[in-house]
């Protein structure tokens, strides 16, 4: 286990990590347990994605969770995050319908222990950016592949495959750098617009599926862990390890030792005193 930093991080974190060269390691977490294994690895940042609908709910994508919902999970990945900064998710229609809205909804993030906020969308959401950050919120843009908006966009599509299309992202990418975001997520690019990208903007550029010319990479934990159970599967999805075969397994193994009585043994009961 590496030694593990308890400095915590911060958004100057994050700025001078772009200036040295550093690269960001940012993850999802959806509850205290991955939390925690993630602080214990030294993870940056963390994201409490609406992904969540899809990895801890079982929907077919993320338009479905509520805000409530992900406010619930942001605090519990909070409780166990005492280094790395986190990032709270903000849900569809939690910011879209006014400025109004999208500084309540983000104000609850921080109530429930985030350090900032992310929301989907370039040009058209700069005014909420605006707003947000103009309340003192921290917050985080996403442009390219937007899953909120996956209907308007065709499905789940590549973005900024040409030349064109990767100059309207890094339009939308300065729209939200000059409401004042802090850091831009951008997804499913090549690594060309990417690079394209990170080099028009000033502010750090971290990508889920936007090659390596970037300030530091976003993976989904449930990817990488092997235990998401859907039939998305990104092309930019690693996976490190294979939980799902390891916890079916061990549930098989629980349920043939409780039809056996295997379970539960002798070690596995209270002793009794002066039983009569």
């Amino acid at each position: 286990m590496p030694d593990q930093p308890t400095k915590k991080v911060t958004i100057e974190t994050l700025r001078r990590m772009k200036r040295s060269g550093d690269s960001v390691v940012f993850l999802t977490a959806y509850d205290y347990p991955t939390a925690t294994f993630a602080e214990r690895a030294g993870v940056d940042m963390l994201l409490v994605g609406d992904s969540a609908a899809m990895t801890m709910l079982g929907l077919p994508s993320t338009l479905g969770i509520t805000l409530e919902e992900m406010l619930t999970l942001s605090r519990a990945v909070c409780r166990a995050a005492r280094r790395a900064l986190v990032v709270g998710d903000m849900p569809f229609l939690s910011y879209q319908p006014s400025d109004e809205i999208a500084v309540r909804s983000a104000g609850a993030f921080l109530v429930a222990g985030c350090d900032a906020v992310k929301c989907e969308g370039g040009t058209r959401v700069a005014s909420r950016v605006r707003a947000m950050t103009d309340a003192g919120i921290a917050v985080m843009g996403h442009v390219g592949l937007t899953p909120q908006s996956v209907a308007q966009i065709g499905g789940y599509r590549v973005q900024g495959k040409t030349r064109a299309a990767a100059e309207r992202v890094l339009e939308d990418a300065r729209a939200i750098e000059e409401a004042g975001a802090f850091a831009v997520l951008l997804e499913a690019l090549p690594p060309e617009a990417g690079a394209l990208v990170r080099e028009g903007l000033t502010i750090p550029v971290y990508g889920i599926g936007a090659g390596p010319h970037v300030d530091g990479q976003l993976v989904i934990s449930h990817d990488i862990l092997g235990n998401f159970v859907g039939t998305v599967t990104p092309r930019f999805a690693s996976r490190y390890a294979s939980l799902d075969v390891e916890i079916e397994r061990a549930f098989r193994s629980y349920a043939t030792d409780v039809r056996t009585g295997a379970f539960p043994r002798p070690e596995h009961c209270y002793q009794t005193k002066d039983w009569e």
